[in-house]
């Protein structure tokens, strides 16, 4: 398999595009986990998005699950998946397993604000 390519655009084929992703590094991963905020907090934080972390609370805006506002409750970064306690598959046995969400099918309608880190972010894009 080829290693990653910093210097790769962009492409109309997606056989090309699933390769960029699938075998970009972890620091560059984490920018595909970046979520739209409502209208509310587009005016407060002056940003369009941001990285996805516990905590938040999210908005499913496609899917079977859409309209529903849960909590996240994990977030992989390696297969840019996020989950959540409340959106869960019952198996057939009877366990039931929680359904990996795509970033981009979701919108952040309250941010998770116990880190600092986070804070200076936020003032960051503000500015």
């Amino acid at each position: 398999m080829k290693s990653f390519s910093k210097s790769w655009i962009k492409s109309k084929n997606p056989k090309k595009q699933r390769k960029y992703r699938a075998n970009a590094p972890s620091k560059i991963k984490e920018n595909f986990l970046s979520i739209h905020l409502d209208k509310n907090l587009k005016k407060k934080y002056l940003c369009r998005n941001i990285r996805a972390r516990i905590g938040d609370k999210i908005k499913i805006l496609r899917g079977n699950f859409k309209g529903q506002e849960v909590k996240i409750e994990s977030v992989d970064v390696k297969h840019s998946k996020i989950y959540s306690s409340k959106i869960v598959r019952t198996k057939k046995e009877g366990s039931t397993t929680k359904i990996p969400l795509e970033p981009s099918n979701l919108m952040l309608t309250d941010l998770n604000l116990d880190d600092k880190k986070r804070l200076k972010i936020l003032e960051r894009k503000k500015k």
